[in-house]
């Protein structure tokens, strides 16, 4: 109703002079002047008591800028329920911790697993509780108990179709208001946007049967500019979206974020049936020869395991037969339509180029242009000329070829697809795009599975790089290996 309209509208604006951008006592970490803003406009918004879309580029901190939100209306009393936050689920370790980085004073349950039956009891006793898009459904029931203060949708272009079941789970919710956090821009498809604004700001949009004759048709069928004028207006205040371009004044030279990402289904199973194995057998090895020489054999199975968590495709053993599952591939996949339709120029790295050729297979299916350098491309120069000349927008590069050497300026954003031993020369990599003759922030995202290999590599990059070096190069060449027992343990331990 027009009235009901005016009336969402009005009380924003009131709020909005109220709204205060003070940056609570427990944040760890300084925000940045637009962050500053979007706090001030999220905490707008619960004065008014409505909903949002908070629609910033990726790599912005639109989680920073929420959980500092939360932590606000913590500190002054008004989070008397806990915030439901629905995440995909291979983003859950990713929001834990950050939550628990920027915002430690923050209580947060995370329901996963067959086991969380038990913990539902305790979800009055949380400021956070965290589900997956995937549980919602399934856990439906037993969230309507516990009423919620608000509910967050992360990546919410994941409840773009109105007839998912995530998003009648979250209709049947109590819960007073909903945010709706989205990288993804929202102007290319009209529907995806009544699904998420109609979530957050009921009714701003009519019914999805009124908005398609008053908008779609004849914004996406006759080009109405009028019309398309007219939906920016009534939207503005219940969509905040900041590209990178305008705010680059306020962005370091270099943003480095870290994305973590969990295992699933059998792509879960094939790595701890092999870690289960592989240890096994290592301990044979090693009872026979010792540590020391046993070089090889143990770096071939880092090396299964490593492959596993890049996709189970690049594994040769008959067990990796058939298994589809790829974390860390879907999150690629979701990540690079997003940041080239947000105009990024992106160099993505790989220590593996059968992972670069899956990966440019998949891209070849849905059309979209790169260029590609690895050892075995002979003329290096055109694909550079192509990609600095901004004839394609994705660059794919293998560690040994590109990692250095290269000067890609037209680069703003630099995916290292799996970790590296060497800091350094992940570092050198990034400096690819990020050397003199770059005029714009960039943007290095570091991809890691959670509770594998590959974050146990992380810890020992951080203690005793020469360890890592062994593993992550291969090291085939070393019969003898710097590291003991107690080092290979770690590396095998359990998720």
């Amino acid at each position: 109703a027009p009235e009901q309209l005016r009336g969402f509208t009005a009380r924003l604006r009131d709020a909005a002079e109220r709204a205060s951008d003070a940056v609570p006592e427990g944040l760890t970490v300084e925000l940045r002047p637009y962050q500053r803003e979007g706090l001030r406009w999220l905490n707008a918004l619960a004065e008014a008591g409505v909903g949002g879309v908070l629609a910033d580029d990726m790599g912005l901190g639109k989680t920073l800028q929420l959980v500092t939100h939360l932590l606000a209306l913590k500190e002054r009393g008004a989070l008397t329920q806990p915030a439901l936050i629905v995440v995909p689920t291979s983003l859950i370790p990713n929001w834990q911790a950050e939550i628990a980085r920027f915002a430690p004073a923050l209580k947060v349950l995370a329901l996963h697993g067959p086991q969380r039956g038990g913990e539902f009891a305790q979800l009055g006793a949380q400021d956070i509780v965290l589900t997956s898009y995937a549980l919602l459904p399934r856990d439906v029931v037993a969230l309507r108990k516990q009423p919620f203060e608000l509910i967050v949708l992360d990546e919410a272009q994941q409840v773009k179709n109105p007839r998912t079941q995530a998003r009648r789970a979250v209709l049947s919710l109590r819960a007073p208001r909903c945010i709706c956090l989205t990288g993804t821009p929202l102007e290319n498809h009209l529907g995806e946007l009544w699904s998420q604004v109609d979530l957050a700001v009921p009714g701003l949009l009519g019914d999805e049967g009124a908005f398609r004759r008053h908008y779609r048709v004849p914004i996406e069928k006759q080009h109405d500019t009028e019309c398309q004028d007219r939906l920016n207006r009534r939207l503005a205040p219940f969509i905040l979206r900041r590209t990178k371009s305008q705010v680059a004044s306020e962005l370091p030279p270099k943003t480095e974020i870290t994305r973590r990402v969990v295992l699933e289904g059998r792509q879960r199973e094939l790595y701890e049936s092999l870690r289960l194995s592989l240890a096994e057998e290592l301990r044979e090895v090693i009872a026979q020869r010792g540590i020391q020489h046993s070089g090889i054999v143990v770096l071939d199975a880092l090396l299964k395991l490593r492959q596993v968590c890049c996709d189970p495709r690049l594994v040769k053993l008959e067990a990796a037969r058939g298994v589809r599952d790829s974390a860390k591939f879907d999150l690629l996949m979701d990540m690079l339509p997003a940041l080239l339709a947000e105009g990024r120029k992106v160099l993505l790295f790989s220590q593996f180029t059968e992972m670069l050729r899956l990966i440019a297979h998949e891209l070849d299916r849905h059309r979209v242009p790169y260029v590609v350098l690895t050892g075995e491309t002979r003329d290096r120069a055109e694909p550079v000329r192509q990609f600095q000349e901004g004839d394609v927008p994705l660059f794919l590069l293998s560690l040994k070829a590109g990692g250095v050497g290269l000067n890609l300026t037209a680069a703003d954003t630099v995916i290292h697809y799996d970790p590296w031993w060497n800091p350094a020369a992940e570092a050198q990599a990034s400096d690819r795009a990020h050397r003199i003759g770059q005029d714009k922030p960039v943007f290095v995202f570091r991809l890691i599975t959670s509770g594998t290999v590959e974050e146990r590599i992380e810890e020992l990059k951080a203690r005793k790089a020469e360890l890592a070096e062994a593993v992550l190069e291969g090291g085939g060449t070393r019969e003898r290996l710097s590291f003991d027992e107690e080092d290979l343990d770690a590396l095998l331990a359990p998720g």
